[in-house]
């Protein structure tokens, strides 16, 4: 069996973003950003064909954590001490 795979790149096991051409301070969407946070920084355009999902998730975000701030400020009122 013949393989063509170079295992010896170092970009090959590294992330993506202390790549030269991903590092130089330009600005990402918010595709490329859950992309890299769910592929741990190895990808960054695996989302970039749906915006909407990208949307959903940061929506999803941010819904928890003002439902956890509403539940705390209910929590309070209702049982203080």
């Amino acid at each position: 069996m013949i393989n063509n795979l170079n295992f010896q790149s170092p970009e090959l096991f590294a992330s993506v973003v202390f790549t030269p051409e991903f590092n130089s301070f330009k600005t990402i969407n918010p595709s490329q950003a859950w992309s890299l946070f769910f592929t741990g920084g190895r990808e960054e355009n695996k989302l970039d064909s749906k915006p909407q999902i990208s949307l959903l998730f940061t929506m999803t975000v941010l819904a928890v954590v003002i439902s956890g701030f509403v539940r705390t400020l209910i929590i309070q009122a209702f049982f203080p001490g």
